[in-house]
C-alpha cells in the first residue's frame, strides 16, 4: 500500500470512526434514564470485549511487563477515566459545554506528541490556525440559542476528560508501533478498561437488573454502543492513528458536534439555523487546515 493509499484509507477511517461517535451522545442521554453512566460503561466495552473476542480469537502473546503497563495504561485512559469523566460531566453541566470542551481533545494530544515523540510529529501554524477556526465554528454550534452557563465542577472534569483522551490518543500511538494485530490490543485495552472499572461499580452504584434490557430501546442502544462505537470504532480509530499519526487523526474530533447536527436534522427533523450553517462551514474549515499539518514529516 502506496502512501497515497494509506492516506485514503486513515481518512476513510477515521471518518467512520467520528461518524458513529457523533451519535453516542444521543444513546447516552436515553440510557441516562435508566442506568447509571458506569452501568452504561461497563455494559457497553464488556460486550465490546465479547464482541472483539467472537471477531478475533487469537491470544496475544509475548508482551512482557514494559508492553502490558502501557496497554494498562491506555485501558484506564481511554476506557475507564475518559468516559468515566465525560458521563459524569454531563450530570453537572450542559451537554453543549462537554462537547466544546472535550472537542479541545486534539490540542492536548498535539502538545503530547511533541513531547514523548518530538522527531515524529511536527506542528506547523496551519494546526494552531485550523484549531481556532474549528473551536469557534464547535462554540457557535454548541450554543446556537441557548446560553452558556458555567459550572466550574461540570467543567473541570471535561478538561480531564479531554487530556487523558490525550495521553490515550499517544499511547495507542506507542502500541501500534508493537506490531500485533489492531482487534488484539484494542481487546487487550478493554480488558484493562473493565478491569480499573470495577472498583468505580461499588462507588457509583451497579445493579445488575436485566429487566431494564426487556425494553427494546435501551436494548438497541447499548448494543449500538457496545458493538458500534466500542468494538468497531476503537479499532478504525487506531487504524487511523496508524495510518496518519496521531496529531492529524485527532483533529476529526472537531467534527462530532457537527455530526450531532446532522443526525438532528435527519432524525429528528430539526432546522439548521443560519449560526449552525455558520459553525459547520468553520468546522470544516478548521479540519483542512489541521489535518493537513505535518503531513510530510509525519512517521507511522
Amino acid at each position: 500500500m502506496n502512501d497515497r493509499q494509506k492516506d485514503r484509507l486513515g481518512h476513510l477511517t477515521a471518518l467512520i470512526t467520528i461518524t458513529i461517535w457523533g451519535a453516542t451522545f444521543i444513546s447516552t442521554k436515553i440510557l441516562l434514564v435508566d442506568f447509571t453512566p458506569v452501568e452504561i460503561l461497563f455494559c457497553r466495552f464488556l460486550l465490546g470485549f465479547a464482541a472483539l473476542i467472537a471477531a478475533f480469537p487469537h491470544r496475544l502473546k509475548n508482551t512482557g511487563l514494559r508492553r502490558e503497563l502501557t496497554f494498562a495504561a491506555a485501558g484506564l485512559c481511554g476506557i475507564t477515566l475518559y468516559y468515566l469523566l465525560e458521563n459524569i460531566a454531563l450530570t453537572f453541566t450542559q451537554a453543549s459545554n462537554v462537547g466544546v470542551i472535550v472537542s479541545a481533545a486534539p490540542f492536548f494530544t498535539a502538545l503530547l506528541s511533541r513531547i514523548f515523540f518530538p522527531s515524529e510529529e511536527h506542528l506547523h501554524k496551519s494546526f494552531f490556525f485550523g484549531f481556532f477556526i474549528a473551536m469557534a465554528g464547535i462554540i457557535l454550534i454548541s450554543f446556537s440559542g441557548t446560553r452558556l452557563h458555567l459550572n466550574p465542577k461540570g467543567d473541570l472534569l471535561a478538561v480531564t476528560a479531554a487530556v487523558v483522551w490525550a495521553f490515550y490518543s499517544v499511547l495507542t500511538k506507542k502500541i501500534n508501533s508493537y506490531g500485533y494485530h489492531t482487534v488484539q490490543t484494542t481487546r487487550r485495552i478493554f480488558a484493562y478498561g473493565i478491569l480499573f472499572m470495577v472498583p468505580a461499580l461499588f462507588l457509583f452504584g451497579f445493579y445488575p437488573d436485566f429487566s431494564r434490557f426487556a425494553y427494546p430501546p435501551n436494548l438497541l442502544h447499548m448494543l449500538f454502543l457496545g458493538l458500534g462505537a466500542s468494538a468497531l470504532c476503537f479499532v478504525t480509530w487506531s487504524l487511523a492513528v496508524k495510518a496518519l499519526g496521531v496529531v492529524r487523526t485527532s483533529v476529526y474530533i472537531y467534527m462530532v458536534p457537527l455530526i450531532t447536527v446532522l443526525l438532528s436534522v435527519i432524525v429528528l427533523g430539526e432546522r439548521i439555523t443560519w449560526i449552525s450553517a455558520l459553525g459547520t462551514a468553520l468546522i470544516l474549515t478548521g479540519l483542512f487546515f489541521s489535518s493537513g499539518s505535518g503531513k510530510n514529516k509525519r512517521k507511522s
